[in-house]
């Protein structure tokens, strides 16, 4: 079976510059980053090899993955430069 990795820049390829700029320049980031790559890849490991794995447990990792991921996002989207003119609101 093929599993998918989640890599952030297959997911958010409008954000690729930011996400190589906020990991040079911001430690939080980075370590978000790291923690999301990490479980992400954890994740991968145990569907692809098949490994016994709770439900509960495969499940809890893969909620974590997510909110890694909205965290991540959150700052993606603060760091780059809103090109709303203002208008509407």
């Amino acid at each position: 079976m093929h599993i998918e990795h989640h890599d952030l820049a297959r997911e958010f390829p409008e954000f690729k510059a930011e996400i190589h700029a906020l990991k040079a320049k911001d430690a939080h980031f980075a370590r978000r980053f790291t923690e999301y790559q990490d479980v992400d890849k954890e994740i991968c490991r145990l569907e692809d090899a098949d490994t016994p794995v709770t439900d509960e447990a495969l499940e809890a990792l893969k909620k974590q993955r997510l909110a890694l991921k909205d965290d991540l996002y959150g700052q993606l989207k603060a760091a780059t430069p809103s090109s709303c003119c203002g208008s509407c609101g």
